[in-house]
């Protein structure tokens, strides 16, 4: 098997365990910061064990910027996580998901906002069909928003954690000469601390066969799953890259339609594919560069680096 096709095999792997994410955050029975909680806490154990195996812990390449960098990345993504859980209960798990993947263009735009990155006529072209497939994607009419509810709710929660997921690759892309299971790792154990306040471990005695599915979230959705990615990156193309991350919105649709029966209607459908070819395009555009700009950033295993990836999953990752 050549490295390529390993690394293709590895990544589409990690896509669709990624899309069946959403299932186990609700058969777990827990409630979005419970779910996030443990998430961290078994996954810190599972790729604290990893890197340990590996012995990547002696010379890790930390500095202290680079370790607070790490940090603030994972703040920003342990509570886009609780967001984007708490959009599966106010929507579906394939709304939200499909809403939760314009992270890319929230990278674009925040570049252009935060690091005076340039944001040609081209992108901006692509980032306003993007939002017209998410307008259709969404399903809200202006009549929603008068009345309000929890699917209005729901849309504006993924909305914000792909807004999130952008904040931290910008700051993730920004850490250089670490392994990105390190960064990763850092991540999560931020996520500990930050999550333990607001954790409730009297309803979780209830939660009976769910401590199943949050082992699970942490072991093969932040262990198992982080590992094929990073190891998947370092062997394929960015084009091949960002057209196996959509791999992960299949299956959270399918699965979604499977266990609960829930689909996008017709009229969705149709801002699925605007979503799709431009973030496509937005991702595989050439990088422009000027003299006050840093490299523009593309979102997680949409653009590796050789030691500075973003250490979060595409769309997570979710």
């Amino acid at each position: 098997m050549t490295s390529e096709l390993k690394g293709t095999a590895q990544l589409t792997t990690a896509m669709m365990l990624s899309g069946t994410l959403g299932v186990f955050v609700v058969e777990s029975g827990a409630s979005p910061f419970d779910v996030v909680f443990f998430r961290v806490l078994f996954g810190a154990l599972a790729l604290g064990g990893y890197v340990a195996a590996r012995g990547w812990l002696r010379d890790h390449g930390f500095t202290r910027r680079t370790l607070g960098l790490a940090v603030l990345g994972g703040v920003f993504i342990v509570f886009n996580w609780v967001l984007l859980f708490s959009s599966y209960e106010n929507t579906s798990i394939s709304v939200a998901t499909v809403v939760y993947h314009t992270q890319p263009f929230y990278v674009v735009l925040l570049g252009a906002l935060l690091f005076r990155e340039r944001l040609t006529a081209a992108k901006a072209g692509w980032i306003a069909v993007a939002f017209a497939g998410l307008v259709l994607v969404s399903g809200v009419t202006p009549g929603d928003f008068a009345r309000g509810g929890s699917y209005v709710l729901g849309i504006g929660q993924a909305l914000l954690a792909a807004l999130l997921y952008g904040l931290s690759t910008l700051v993730t892309k920004r850490i250089t000469g670490v392994r990105p299971h390190l960064i990763a790792l850092v991540q999560v154990l931020v996520g500990i601390p930050l999550l333990l306040p607001f954790a409730d471990f009297g309803a979780m005695r209830a939660v009976g066969w769910g401590w199943g599915w949050l082992a699970g979230l942490g072991l093969i959705h932040t262990g198992v799953m982080y590992v094929l990615m990073y190891a998947a990156y370092a062997k394929l193309p960015t084009a091949k890259i960002a057209v196996l991350a959509f791999v992960y919105p299949a299956v959270a649709m399918l699965m979604d339609w499977l266990v609960y029966g829930h689909h996008i209607g017709l009229v969705q459908a149709l801002g699925v594919p605007l979503i799709v070819t431009a973030s496509l395009r937005v991702t595989l555009a050439r990088p422009v560069r000027t003299p006050a700009a840093a490299p523009a950033p593309g979102t997680a295993g949409h653009a590796p680096e050789a030691a500075s990836r973003t250490a979060t999953p595409v769309a997570s990752e979710a």
